[in-house]
């Protein structure tokens, strides 16, 4: 280890402790995890300047910033499961039978791929207004080494049916996916969950004191997952300082340059989606102001981590002790949307993949038949993506392959990935969050008095005033 690299790593202690002087001051968590955002930017940044793009000092201090942020992304996918199968479970014993279970569970899914199409069609028109194309982009190492590697996993999805997909969800081994073994684990274990929860609901009338014990258990076991939840957002402001670090001091600025135009479209699209849910908030009766003031903080940390499935434990606190959105909607909402619906790596993304594409092999990218073809193809493959880094990629390889087009060119964006990703990812939580919040209000189960008060989610004891 160099004496540069220590200094990078007392300099980063340093910022520990300081978000951790913070901390005990009881200033709010929302303002906190700002601080480890801007922290993480002007550190990183620092960084890049002082030591150049590609330093070697720098991918070494990484590897041991990585302890903090990898760290925290880790402690996060370790309770998902358990966040998960105790949340459902313990909201169907509350709803005591199945016909809302399969209610929500359909407002919440329908939610999902509705605005996943409008993705879709979102992404094309910025493709169009920007007049992106894939004609003239060049090939560096990096960028066909990760062309032959899309080629290489072409296989694994170009056979793969809507049909297959959805056979995909059912949990033959629920033990087995409760290690995530799978891309669709987390829906998996969600199906397997609401099958307990139906169960013991029958076993309810038949044997209520079995129930009874059967509901006392998972009442102390939700109350110690949740505990152990709270100790770990209580790092959310750490982790996000950590992995806002890599991001920036490990980003390739000319190469960024180069595909700018493809950045801007990016984001324009991305922006516009968000502004779509906020419109769909707000038709069913909810301030989207407030709505957006709340949900930031989540925001934050999906831009971050970029990981829908590690946001799981953030994205159901923030409806339910934020936004008012009931238990057992928030958990199905956050948990749905990690794989199912993804408006910016299911939607977005690909879409505009295609239109750039699309130039090269002599399709008019404008042609209505060719955008029918592109959305509703989306649509459907836009079922069980991973929530996870590689999502996007495993989305654009279905829709690709779909639609008989070349999948190396989107090797060519490899530069830009961290960066768009970082984007796409808000956006997934974003969905998902809004389907959680619409279908709440819409069953008529959000409590506006928890959404009223000016507070964000208290994860250290204290209220986390805005």
């Amino acid at each position: 280890m160099t004496i540069s690299v220590v200094i990078n790593l007392a300099i980063f202690s340093a910022l520990i402790i300081f978000l951790y002087a913070q901390q005990k001051k009881y200033i709010s968590f929302t303002k906190r995890v700002f601080t480890g955002l801007g922290l993480g930017v002007v550190f990183g940044g620092l960084l890049q300047l002082y030591y150049g793009a590609g330093s070697e000092i720098i991918a070494t201090s990484i590897d041991y910033f990585n302890i903090v942020g990898q760290g925290y992304v880790k402690l996060l996918q370790m309770i998902i499961i358990p966040l998960v199968m105790v949340s459902i479970i313990s909201a169907i014993l509350k709803l005591n039978g199945g016909s809302s279970v399969g209610k929500i569970s359909a407002m919440t899914i329908g939610t999902l791929v509705f605005t996943t199409s409008i993705a879709a069609l979102v992404g094309i028109v910025w493709s169009n207004i920007f007049g992106l194309t894939a004609e003239g982009l060049t090939a560096g190492v990096a960028e066909a080494a990760r062309g032959q590697a899309l080629e290489g996993r072409l296989n694994s999805v170009e056979h793969l049916s809507f049909a297959h997909m959805i056979i995909q969800f059912i949990p033959a081994n629920p033990f087995l996916d409760m290690t995530g073994s799978r891309s669709t684990s987390t829906i998996a274990t969600v199906i397997f969950s609401v099958f307990i929860g139906i169960s013991a609901t029958g076993v309810a009338r038949k044997n209520p004191e079995v129930f009874a014990s059967f509901e006392h258990f998972m009442n102390v076991a939700k109350t110690i997952v949740m505990r152990m939840v709270t100790l770990v957002l209580r790092l959310t402001p750490y982790g996000v300082m950590a992995l806002m670090t890599k991001v920036i001091s490990g980003s390739n600025y000319s190469d960024i340059i180069n595909l700018a135009n493809f950045v801007m479209a990016s984001y324009g699209a991305l922006f516009t989606m968000f502004a779509i849910h906020l419109s769909l908030v707000a038709l069913v009766g909810i301030n989207p102001l407030r709505y957006l003031k709340k949900i930031i903080p989540l925001l934050t940390f999906a831009f971050t981590s970029r990981s829908s499935a590690a946001s799981i434990p953030l994205n159901v606190a923030t409806q339910e002790k934020a936004l008012g959105v009931s238990n057992g909607i928030a958990n199905f909402a956050a948990s749905f949307g990690s794989t199912i619906g993804q408006n910016g790596c299911a939607g977005i993304y690909p879409a505009m993949l295609a239109v750039m594409i699309a130039p090269t092999l002599g399709i008019n990218p404008m042609d209505p038949g060719f955008i029918a073809t592109l959305v509703a193809i989306i649509t459907i493959s836009s079922f069980g993506v991973a929530g996870i880094g590689g999502g996007a990629t495993f989305a654009a390889l279905i829709v690709l392959s779909a639609m008989d087009f070349p999948v190396a060119l989107a090797g060519l964006l490899i530069s830009i990935e961290p960066l768009i990703d970082m984007g796409r990812t808000a956006l997934n939580v974003s969905g998902s969050a809004m389907a959680g919040t619409v279908t709440s209000k819409l069953l008529g189960e959000t409590d506006m008095s928890v959404f009223n008060k000016n507070e964000a989610i208290s994860v250290d004891g204290e209220d986390a005033t805005a």
